[in-house]
């Protein structure tokens, strides 16, 4: 070993010795009183029992007392606002469904900014789906399309106002020349009862979400738009695998923290919810009830994938000028 590199050994060692005390304390003094976890929609849907599935998890690992908390309304702007403007103590956090990146782009005049958010990780993700009411004909998201192209604006869609979904279709009608009648939905609840109920000809949602009705037979699983196909459905062919141009769409769910939450509670929280999804029941329970790929980004790795998805989905709802409704 060189003298420099034997000194920055030294010095580095050192240093971390005398940053040790202060991360200890820290987290000594942390947490004081209950933990928040802000859902930012009612209860239902898939980030809520996400949510309580890890909180129940991190209970019993840690003893914290870990309260959910939910705060819907405006697509998670009003839940997200509430983490937001909370102090920067390690006692609120956020957990939000992927539309959270795209709500500034909806409606810049969103009570919070970017920069008031600090991103933890990203919990895991699952593709989307879309499925047909099983009376129709579509058998394949293709056979769809070539109706669509025939019969511009006939047949209807069902996505969630303000979604990943909805951005997803815009880019889909550009880049293959079709044109379907998108009806977006305020919540997942009326989506599912008009599609359940073929009030629409098509929706679009997370597999989380779907499968169970796919399975149930209420409706008919003619696409998905990842990479890869879906374990939870593996004779589904990607959009790609079906010949549309698409670029690949997943649901995700991810934690965040007020701004200037000290680094070693962030850190220490992290710690924690790998712990608790890494566990065989609680990833075991993610793969079977939400197809969930996990992912269990660093911070660091959380804020790339955001900032590139947020930068090409907004590019698409500027391009087309679309609105949430």
């Amino acid at each position: 070993m060189t003298y420099l590199r034997r000194r920055s050994v030294l010095v580095g060692a050192a240093a971390a010795t005398l940053g040790a005390p202060a991360i200890a304390h820290a987290q000594a003094d942390w947490p004081k009183g209950p933990v928040k976890f802000v859902v930012p929609f009612p209860p239902g849907g898939s980030t809520d029992p996400i949510t309580r599935i890890i909180q129940a998890k991190m209970i019993e690992n840690t003893g914290w007392n870990i309260v959910v908390d939910n705060k819907p309304g405006g697509t998670g702007v009003v839940g997200a606002s509430v983490v937001a403007k909370s102090p920067p103590d390690g006692q609120t956090w956020l957990f939000v469904f992927d539309n959270h990146i795209l709500n500034p782009i909806w409606t810049p005049s969103v009570p919070y900014k970017d920069s008031e958010l600090m991103p933890v990780t990203q919990i895991g993700r699952s593709a989307q789906g879309i499925a047909s009411f099983p009376a129709r004909p579509f058998q394949t998201f293709a056979d769809a399309v070539k109706a669509a192209k025939a019969q511009p604006g006939k047949i209807s869609c069902a996505v969630l106002s303000s979604s990943l979904a909805q951005v997803l279709f815009a880019f889909m009608q550009k880049e293959n020349g079709f044109e379907m009648n998108m009806i977006p939905y305020k919540g997942g609840g009326p989506l599912f009862q008009d599609a359940l109920a073929g009030v629409t000809d098509l929706s679009v949602s997370s597999l989380a979400n779907m499968v169970p009705h796919v399975r149930a037979g209420k409706l008919r699983m003619i696409g998905v738009t990842s990479e890869k196909r879906s374990a939870a459905l593996p004779d589904v062919p990607t959009l790609v695998e079906q010949g549309i141009k698409a670029a690949p769409s997943y649901s995700w769910w991810g934690t965040y923290a007020p701004a200037g939450t000290p680094k070693p509670i962030v850190d220490r929280m992290y710690a924690e919810i790998v712990k608790a999804v890494r566990s065989p029941d609680v990833t075991q329970k993610f793969i079977e009830q939400f197809d969930m790929e996990v992912i269990l980004s660093t911070p660091a790795e959380f804020v790339a994938y955001t900032t590139k998805e947020q930068e090409f989905w907004g590019k698409i709802i500027k391009d087309n000028n679309l609105k949430p409704e």
